[in-house]
């Protein structure tokens, strides 16, 4: 779950680009996907996310990209909303929402579980506190979740 340096690079200068826009910066991912890589930019504000949003900080950071020219290979850019199911990657992500559910994968199984869903209670010193479902309390490293996610609740 940690940034690469293109990511770094892309989430600081994304940042005064969202914030003359009205939104934030969640996150950031560069990956390859099939043949093509692709640079994805999540944004978020109260009240949700509009395609004008997305589209108004697309436009201003394609254009910074390009003139930066931090990446040198072809790219698609998508920027868009960070969702209800939005990923916490960052120490701050995890204190934002305590006592929030979250969906857990690991890189390994433990006890022959590798996904779960449990209560986030607390973060602290890099690692999750966690009530799973069985009312157990268990303290998870950052490190070993390979993607923690908002539960969606209807």
């Amino acid at each position: 779950m940690a940034y690469n340096a293109t990511e770094n690079a892309v989430f600081e200068l994304a940042l005064p680009i969202a914030e003359a826009n009205g939104v934030s910066v969640w996150d950031v991912e560069y990956k390859k996907e099939g043949q093509d890589q692709v640079l994805r930019v999540y944004i978020d504000k109260d009240g949700g996310v509009a395609i004008d949003d997305c589209e108004k900080v697309s436009r201003s950071l394609e254009e910074m990209l390009d003139k930066k020219d931090l990446i040198k290979q072809a790219y698609i850019l998508e920027v868009s909303s960070a969702g209800i199911d939005r990923a916490l990657k960052r120490d701050s992500d995890f204190l934002m929402f305590l006592n929030h559910k979250v969906d857990v994968k690991l890189y390994k199984a433990e006890n022959g579980v590798k996904e779960f869903t449990a209560l986030l209670l607390d973060f602290k010193d890099g690692a999750m506190v966690l009530k799973t479902e069985d009312d157990k309390e268990m303290i998870l490293p950052k490190e070993k979740a390979s993607s923690v996610r908002l539960t969606v609740e209807f």
